[in-house]
């Protein structure tokens, strides 16, 4: 059933707030799968902070061109029946899921992203998908910026537990 344009224009709108959320955009050919696979990775996905919307394309290509324009990159993987997956903070974590999901799907192609405005493929979210979630990189981070003071604290904490050693070794020395 065609819409109308005051319909259109909320979607365009809803597109623009997905596309200005997001830290990343990836476009992905769903067509030939089914609603309950595509409902089964939007629930996936909405767990890790992320999400899919399937839009026309002169919607989605409208909404880049009047208030996107770091998602330009993406215009060109809009030809046919494609769906975007919006991913939030932790863009591994949403890369891992769907290319997770698409590994177990014939009919489901990644055709590629946008990523802080530079073009995405296919290898380059794959790439991504091997990194660690965000937690553990903070984590290792955090372990790197504290393990040179923790040894540091060791270290003197060392040096003043061997003096009191040798104290008390002269103390027992003398006493007896």
């Amino acid at each position: 059933m065609a819409k109308s344009k005051a319909q259109k224009i909320q979607m365009k709108e809803e597109f623009t707030l997905s596309f200005n959320n997001a830290a990343a955009a990836i476009a992905a050919d769903y067509q030939g799968t089914t609603t309950e696979d595509l409902t089964a990775l939007r629930r996936k996905l909405k767990e890790i902070g992320c999400g899919l919307k399937v839009v026309k394309n002169r919607v989605a290509i409208k909404a880049i061109e009047d208030s996107c324009d770091s998602y330009e990159e993406l215009k060109k993987y809009f030809q046919g029946a494609i769906a975007v997956v919006y991913l939030g903070e932790d863009v591994a974590a949403g890369a891992k899921e769907l290319l997770a999901f698409a590994k177990g799907q014939k009919n489901f192609e990644i055709k590629g992203g946008v990523l802080d405005a530079g073009d995405l493929s296919v290898a380059n979210i794959k790439a991504i998908s091997d990194l660690p979630s965000k937690d553990v990189l903070i984590a290792k981070i955090l372990g790197s910026i504290v393990a040179p003071h923790k040894n540091l604290l060791y270290v003197l904490n060392g040096v003043s537990t061997n003096l009191v050693r040798a104290i008390s070794a002269i103390r027992d020395k003398k006493s007896d």
